[in-house]
């Protein structure tokens, strides 16, 4: 509703003023229409705080001119409880000239009378305001405050997920077409037309999933904009005593905590391909006049790229890589051994009780980390993460690389644990007395 003699400027800056900031007190007839504006002045007359348009204008009506009105620095003077507003005011938005005053618990939903007749009358409906009598100092109101925190949080921690994930798949991106390009190098240029499909097949991949990551940042976006909206609105609604709005807003917010989104997003992250590399075709090494694809995209996320069976003609040495190092107690023996990406490996050290990263493309130990007991097997889950058998302690510890090596966690087995693999969120240990395989979902256990 438009108050005379305010002009649109004014009323768009002291909206995002209000947006910009917290208020000890905002106008209230202003609240109405779903602006937070600073408070001026507080009609004693009237119960009510006053922006200086609300408060000028209160002083002109002849109904509200001879009012008694405290000015911001008398706010001291007003008493510190006030009668809570039980009234509603927020219109229904099927039946328009209608006020919500109904809940229907049934089917958790909000109505007009209008509504309540048509579509609840077999309901036990609840009436706004006779249930909002003291919600706002009640249990209910502080859960759902409680809750729409939580879900912020585990908004943000999703969409800070998507963020990485994001990075590394145009890490991964970069990576592929610098093998693609290094491979190229090495065949004749009739195979021109074969680089160029790989290429759109990779950035294909990558256009496809930052389409993905996009929508889950989305909605991530979303839900953390409508929580500290939802929040915002029952901060207000507390601190001006609506307690009918308040109850209004606090329905809303369970069915806002009710809603799959996120974990739906969630789920479309963790099931995103995300891990690739470019693999070489070997015939095209040794047999060039033969027209075949230039290499395929495999998915280590998954660890489901496809094997072809075919007969191995000769095996070819590429030299040999030193994974002794300087701090190593007696001689290596290497028990484990897995590959992260095209450039890293790792390594279990089973006598120097020592996991060592393996630079590939250097040829040499990049980084080392010493255990408590001797590690015997390694198994990759992500392309940062990976699980390593204790047998000594009859345990799993799962380790990351990111920024440096470092244990995630320890997952106790309770039995004297050897080989390991990975696949589809599942790892398969292999056991020592008595001899048995343990299967363990790392959706569970993380």
């Amino acid at each position: 509703m438009a108050v005379s003699g305010r002009k649109q400027s004014d009323l768009l800056g002291s909206v995002a003023a209000g947006s910009a900031e917290d208020f000890d007190h905002c106008c209230e007839p202003c609240l109405t229409t779903n602006q937070r504006i600073e408070a001026h002045g507080f009609c004693v007359t009237c119960q009510e705080y006053l922006c200086k348009i609300c408060h000028d204008v209160h002083r002109k009506t002849k109904v509200s001119r001879n009012h008694q009105i405290l000015q911001r620095n008398d706010f001291d003077k007003i008493p510190t409880t006030r009668k809570s507003n039980n009234e509603c005011t927020e219109m229904c938005q099927v039946h328009k000239k209608e006020i919500i005053k109904f809940y229907c618990p049934s089917h958790h939903a909000l109505g007009c009378n209008d509504c309540i007749t048509l579509g609840h009358r077999t309901c036990k409906v609840d009436y706004i305001p006779e249930k909002c009598e003291g919600i706002a100092d009640g249990k209910e109101y502080e859960d759902v405050m409680q809750k729409l925190g939580e879900k912020l949080k585990e908004a943000s921690e999703i969409s800070k997920k998507a963020k990485g994930s994001r990075i590394n798949i145009n890490d991964y991106n970069k990576e592929i077409i610098k093998a693609i390009t290094e491979f190229r190098k090495e065949i004749n240029d009739w195979l021109d037309q074969m680089q160029k499909d790989a290429l759109n097949n990779a950035e294909e991949i990558k256009s496809n999933t930052n389409k993905i990551i996009q929508h889950v940042l989305d909605t991530c976006e979303n839900t953390i904009s409508g929580i500290k909206c939802l929040q915002s609105s029952l901060h207000a609604s507390k601190s001006t005593h609506q307690d009918g709005q308040l109850y209004i807003g606090m329905k809303r917010a369970e069915s806002t905590l009710k809603s799959d989104e996120l974990n739906d997003a969630e789920q479309t992250l963790m099931h995103t391909n995300m891990h690739y590399s470019f693999q070489r075709n070997s015939e095209l090494e040794t047999l060039f006049c033969k027209k075949m694809v230039f290499g395929e995209i495999v998915d280590h996320s998954r660890h489901e790229s496809t094997k072809v069976t075919k007969t191995v003609d000769r095996l070819i040495g590429k030299g040999d890589i030193n994974v002794k190092t300087s701090s190593d107690m007696t001689e290596c023996f290497i028990t484990g051994c897995s590959v992260l990406n095209t450039n890293k490996l790792v390594l279990a050290d089973n006598h120097n009780q020592k996991i060592k990263l393996i630079s590939i493309e250097n040829r040499l130990v990049q980084e080392e980390k010493a255990l408590d007991s001797r590690p015997w097997d390694i198994a990759v889950m992500s392309q940062d993460q990976f699980a390593v058998t204790m047998p000594e302690n009859k345990e799993i510890v799962v380790m990351t690389t990111d920024d440096k090596l470092s244990c995630v966690r320890s997952i106790k087995v309770n039995r004297s644990c050897c080989g390991i693999n990975f696949n589809q969120g599942r790892l398969y240990v292999a056991c020592l007395s008595p001899p048995s395989v343990i299967v363990l979902n790392t959706k569970v256990i993380s």
